[in-house]
């Protein structure tokens, strides 16, 4: 059994409908869209230079991987990880770092 669609329902659905087509219609007429231009293979560098016991300098090479929002880390050119993405590479950099106590 279907229920009955009122007169109210109706008119709503047909304008509802006429937006949609005129929304179409001027996405239609406008130009289109530029798309994102290719990445380059490597994004990211972090360069941790790290003078508390004497000075040490780690490089962290971060490539494009096969996905956007991810990437393939070298560090000091010695492969990490093959796809990882921005928040895990920060919460590893954060553990490998030692803690110092204060003076």
């Amino acid at each position: 059994m279907t229920y009955r669609v009122t007169k109210k329902a109706e008119s709503q659905r047909q304008k509802l409908a006429a937006m949609r087509r005129g929304a179409d219609a001027a996405r239609m007429a406008e130009p289109a869209p530029d798309y994102p231009r290719e990445l380059p293979e490597l994004r990211r560098e972090i360069i941790i230079i790290d003078h508390d016991f004497g000075e040490r300098m780690h490089r962290l090479a971060l490539y494009k991987s096969d996905r956007v929002d991810c990437y393939r880390v070298e560090i000091d050119g010695k492969p990490w990880k093959a796809r990882i993405g921005w928040s895990q590479i920060l919460a590893g950099l954060r553990k490998s770092m030692p803690r110092v106590g204060a003076a």
